[in-house]
């Protein structure tokens, strides 16, 4: 059983800097960022490959959000840089089941979840 904790999330203006972190038990294949905005589905941010820390981001995100492993592959990050207003959401760090290739986006690939941490960001 895979169990993660999400921390570091808060309120900033925009155009400012978060960080968040997710502690991961267990060893899954591919870990996802995903958030989500109320009134609004969940949605992926990015995804990190555990084996080789190659990753993926949404268009929305890209050049603005950096995912990133520590050396003991148990603790991710989350970077949010230049955020905006529209990055407003509960963020949640998520785990795969089984081995991809290239980490998938599709939340349903992801079975085992944090608690979420909530971002706001004020224009």
């Amino acid at each position: 059983q895979v169990q993660l904790v999400e921390s570091g999330g808060g309120s900033v203006q925009a155009g400012g800097t978060l960080r968040l972190s997710c502690t991961v038990s267990g060893y899954p294949g591919c870990v996802g960022w995903f958030r989500q905005a109320p009134g609004k589905e969940r949605e992926g941010v990015g995804q990190i490959r555990r084996d080789d820390g190659s990753t993926h981001y949404a268009d929305s995100v890209k050049g603005r959000f950096t995912i990133s492993q520590d050396n003991t592959k148990k603790i991710f990050a989350l970077e949010m840089k230049n955020l905006k207003p529209e990055d407003t959401a509960m963020y949640y760090c998520a785990a795969s089941q089984g081995w991809f290739l290239v980490c998938p986006s599709a939340l349903d690939k992801y079975p085992y979840w944090g608690q979420g941490t909530q971002v706001t960001v004020s224009s």
